[in-house]
């Protein structure tokens, strides 16, 4: 039923529209199911290309067995703060996940990143990581690596000297501006083509137009990087009572 867990056939139906090449919105659409839920369950059952319906059903059936397995129940599991929903935060934890791999980044650091990120405290060490996604250290290790060399990470030491992975609102700032660090050096190579290609020939034209395209959204981006870098830093104003 709509809004229910996907079933085996709701799931031979997204791998009939992925074979049709159909888009998430428009198989969402015929099994009257969110776009967020299709794109999750192809994004971690091998995505678009490899993606096979008999396959993800048994592997969701495996999840739901070890979850069930690993759930103390009722009153003996830890108590969510802030009055959280348990599954409501792991459903948004995995779609978050997906969102990250959908913008490039490989499955491990978007869970990495996306645990992260729904931390109170913005930080973790590796040990907490390992505990909280079931993998080994070397795979936190690599994926701290990659996260770090992307600058969406950073590494501190807390007071007991464990090293910590943090995430805060600067990190977004520093990865802007390393995005258009990278554009820079887009710009430069295109232009030494053009003068290797010979100006005016089409092929020197199309690098000529790379660059002028890059030029502009680079300083726009930079621009704009350092305008949205107060508001980051700008708590938001708290509502004036309602004197009525």
């Amino acid at each position: 039923m709509p809004g229910g867990r996907l079933t085996q056939q709701d799931r031979q139906q997204i791998a009939l529209g992925l074979a049709d090449g159909l888009a998430y919105a428009e198989i969402a659409r015929g099994l009257d199911r969110p776009t967020s839920t299709i794109t999750r369950e192809v994004m971690r059952n091998g995505g678009p290309t490899a993606y096979r319906a008999e396959l993800a059903h048994r592997a969701t059936e495996r999840r739901a067995h070890r979850r069930t397995q690993a759930t103390p129940p009722g009153p003996q599991a830890s108590p969510q703060p802030h009055g959280r929903d348990a599954e409501a935060v792991r459903e948004y934890e995995e779609t978050l996940t997906t969102v990250f791999m959908q913008s490039g980044l490989p499955k491990m650091m978007a869970r990495v990143l996306a645990c992260l990120y729904t931390t109170d405290a913005g930080s973790l060490t590796t040990a907490e990581l390992v505990q909280r996604l079931q993998v080994s250290p070397a795979s936190i290790s690599k994926a701290i690596t990659f996260l770090e060399s992307q600058d969406l990470v950073r590494r501190r030491r807390d007071e007991r000297r464990r090293e910590r992975y943090v995430v805060d609102d600067e990190l977004w700032y520093q990865s802007m501006i390393a995005s258009a660090k990278a554009n820079n050096r887009v710009v430069e190579t295109a232009r030494q083509g053009v003068g290797v290609l010979g100006p005016g020939s089409p092929a020197a034209t199309r690098l000529e137009n790379i660059a002028r395209f890059l030029d502009f959204v680079t300083e726009t981006l930079i621009r704009a990087a350092d305008q949205a870098r107060e508001v980051l830093h700008t708590k938001p104003e708290a509502p004036e009572p309602d004197d009525r």
